[in-house]
């Protein structure tokens, strides 16, 4: 598709982030599996869900587009889910290796949202505002995803990774 309009460019974000959607799908249950901490493992579980429920919107709004449901491979995403993997795969203390699960996974969610605040203004822009609503939405569960690794990180998790390596590194 030509980026020839601000609709070519509004389709062609959607089937990004939709294929986005559908590596996070994949991708999720292993990042839970990998977490020691059981809030963080929660927390990364419930979004599953979430992502799931994102992944049904974007059908909508294609649907509605009268587009075909479709992705366009996200190398972004692909790239930080890259990157986390090989969080996951390496030796280490529990702690720290949550703390690193929680880095990669905000910046997952900081991706996820800007790619749906660029979207959202541009169905606001074109009139598609049931689209609009509908990726508001989900920009709105990304944001508190985001919030909720927050608040598990300064709840404890990068405490009790900083205590881990107190005095290792002089």
């Amino acid at each position: 598709m030509s980026l020839d309009s601000l609709q070519n460019l509004f389709v062609t974000e959607l089937k990004d982030i939709y294929n986005a959607e559908k590596q996070l799908v994949t991708a999720l249950p292993r990042i839970a599996k990998a977490a020691s901490s059981p809030e963080l493992a929660d927390a990364i579980t419930k979004h599953l869900k979430e992502t799931e429920g994102h992944v049904a919107r974007l059908e909508q709004i294609f649907q509605s587009l009268g587009v075909p449901i479709r992705g366009k491979k996200c190398k972004g995403m692909e790239g930080l889910l890259e990157e986390g993997k090989e969080i996951m795969e390496e030796e280490g203390q529990e702690n720290v290796i949550d703390a690193a699960l929680i880095s990669a996974a905000q910046r997952v969610e900081h991706y996820e949202m800007a790619a749906y605040g660029c979207l959202r203004t541009y169905a606001q822009i074109l009139g598609h505002s049931d689209a609009a609503r509908l990726l508001g939405q989900t920009l709105k569960e990304e944001e508190a995803a985001d919030e909720k690794l927050n608040q598990l990180a300064e709840g404890g998790i990068n405490q009790a990774a900083a205590a881990v390596g107190s005095g290792e590194n002089k």
